[in-house]
């Protein structure tokens, strides 16, 4: 599973982009591929090789074309959302013309209200979890592009996608719909802009983070921990959720709450999150001296020396957040 109207239709509303059409011809990166052969000493490609590789490339880009396209007929649009989902990691130029071509965006958030009957009560099958994130996937994809990031956000569009992380169910169709669903706020987050940070701070993507991060599965609570954290490393994030002792008390609650869960299935990958949440939230004056009171034991003590035996970076960390942490009249 791969992890309103007009909204991203471009001026032209064509599908094809300048110099892409068939016309055209030419791979979607503008440069021939490197000679793969394999073979040392082989030399520069032949004419031959080259068109092999033109050609092959031009078919691909002419059935993605094909593909979006395929994307505003209802009856073709499942497959279309299968076969494009597979290729967003290999094309770079996908994101762009998903957003620019007529109807497509408009098309993969239909997809996505249409399932909004069957999350209460929670009826969703696996077939209808797999393509809506199929077309999650795609969304993604253009959260992810720095070309179309920022219309991607002033289209208020993470914001469908809030009803699926609102979900409780712990069915295999409900959890895949929630880890697709962080893997687009993931994306967004990835490159720390503060803009992101500006859009997701106005929304409620804190509280739904920190309830997926007690109570999902470990992928679930990993992606959301991620988030938070990506959010805390931003100057305004960090200031947001330190400005009042309930934000505060919130996010340091969960923290607390996993540390004890840690204690018992110990997780490396959830463990140096949960620490560097805690380092950066000990970069704010009023934080600092509440943790001086609430960090958990297990932090202070040799609880996760083995889990930490063989990460040195993590390690670091949390000898830095106790430091931070250290009285400064002793």
């Amino acid at each position: 599973m791969n992890p309103g109207a007009g909204i991203g239709a471009g001026a032209s509303g064509s599908v094809l982009g300048p110099g892409q059409g068939a016309a055209s011809g030419r791979p979607g990166n503008g440069s021939l591929p490197p000679n793969r052969t394999g073979v040392p000493g082989s030399g520069p490609p032949s004419m031959t090789t080259i068109g092999a590789h033109r050609g092959q490339q031009y078919v691909d880009e002419e059935k993605i074309y094909h593909l979006i396209l395929d994307l505003n007929y209802p009856p073709s649009r499942e497959q279309a959302l299968l076969e494009l989902s597979k290729k967003r990691e290999v094309y770079e130029d996908l994101a762009p013309i998903l957003w620019h071509s007529y109807g497509v965006i408009a098309a993969l958030l239909q997809e996505i209200v249409c399932v909004y009957p069957t999350l209460h009560p929670p009826t969703l099958t696996g077939n209808g979890s797999n393509r809506v994130c199929n077309a999650l996937a795609l969304l993604q994809c253009v959260a992810s592009h720095a070309e179309t990031r920022q219309l991607f956000l002033n289209a208020h569009i993470p914001l469908f996608l809030y009803p699926f992380l609102n979900t409780v169910s712990r069915t295999r169709p409900f959890e895949y719909l929630r880890l697709t669903s962080l893997g687009v706020i993931g994306a967004l987050v990835k490159n720390d802009s503060s803009d992101v940070i500006n859009f997701l701070l106005s929304t409620e993507i804190i509280p739904l983070c920190l309830r997926i991060m007690e109570t999902g599965t470990e992928l679930s609570k990993t992606v959301a921990i991620f988030i938070l954290q990506k959010i805390l490393v931003d100057d305004l994030g960090l200031s947001y959720i330190c400005q009042t002792y309930e934000r505060f008390y919130a996010v340091g609650t969960v923290l607390s709450n996993m540390v004890t869960q840690l204690r018992n299935q110990q997780s490396i990958r959830l463990l140096k999150h949960v620490i560097r949440c805690y380092m950066r939230l000990s970069d704010n004056a009023r934080a600092k001296e509440a943790l001086r009171q609430c960090l958990p034991e297990p932090l202070r003590d040799h609880t996760f020396a083995a889990t930490l035996k063989d990460d040195s970076g993590t390690k670091r960390c949390l000898t830095q957040l106790l430091q931070n942490l250290a009285d400064p009249m002793m």
